[in-house]
C-alpha cells in the first residue's frame, strides 16, 4: 500500500535527504560532479526547499505504508491553465514499481481540482525519465537551453493534456 501526502515546511530535511540520494543516481552519467554538487546546494538544501515552498511549490512524499518515503514531487500552478511538476524523483530501488505513474496520476488529479487543462514539466534531454513521461502521455512542446548560473540546463518542455 502506497500513500501520497503533502510535506510540511518542517519536513524539508526529508526532501533534502531524498533529493541528495536520487540526484546522484539520476545525474552522475549526465552532469559533471561540480554541477551536481552546485544543483544540490542551490536547490536541495533544507533552506532552499523551504524557500520553494514559500514561493508556491507544494511538495508531496510517496510512502510505502506511511513508513518509508520512496520519492517526492513538487507541484506549482504556473498559470490559469498550467500545473507544473517542478520535481519528481524516486529512489532507484523504487523505480519500476508503478510509483512514478501514481505520482503523475496524482498531479493530473490536482490539475483537475485547480481547473488546469495542462500538466507541464521539464526533463533533462539526457535523462531516461524522458521515455517514462512519453509513456504517461506527455509530448515534447519544445527544446530549451536555460542558462543557470555557470551551467546550461538542456531540457525538453513536455506537456500532457488533462482530460
Amino acid at each position: 500500500m502506497y500513500t501520497i501526502r503533502k510535506v510540511s515546511r518542517e519536513e524539508a530535511t526529508v526532501i533534502h535527504h531524498l533529493g541528495t540520494e536520487v540526484y546522484y543516481t539520476t545525474y552522475t552519467a549526465i552532469l559533471s560532479p561540480a554541477q551536481i554538487d552546485f544543483m544540490l546546494r542551490k536547490n536541495y538544501s533544507p533552506e532552499a526547499i523551504q524557500q520553494s515552498m514559500l514561493n508556491g511549490q507544494d511538495f508531496y512524499l510517496i510512502f510505502q505504508q506511511e513508513i518509508q518515503p520512496l520519492g517526492f514531487m513538487a507541484l506549482q500552478k504556473k498559470s490559469e491553465d498550467i500545473l507544473r511538476i517542478e520535481k519528481l524523483y524516486l529512489l532507484k530501488s523504487s523505480q519500476g514499481l508503478g510509483l512514478g505513474k501514481k505520482l503523475i496520476d496524482f498531479a493530473v488529479e490536482k490539475a483537475r481540482e485547480l481547473n488546469c487543462s495542462v500538466v507541464e514539466l521539464n526533463v533533462n534531454r539526457g535523462n531516461k525519465a524522458y521515455y517514462f513521461y512519453l509513456k504517461q502521455g506527455f509530448q515534447v512542446m519544445k527544446e530549451v537551453d536555460i542558462p543557470y548560473y555557470d551551467y546550461v540546463l538542456d531540457d525538453y518542455v513536455m506537456q500532457r493534456l488533462v482530460r
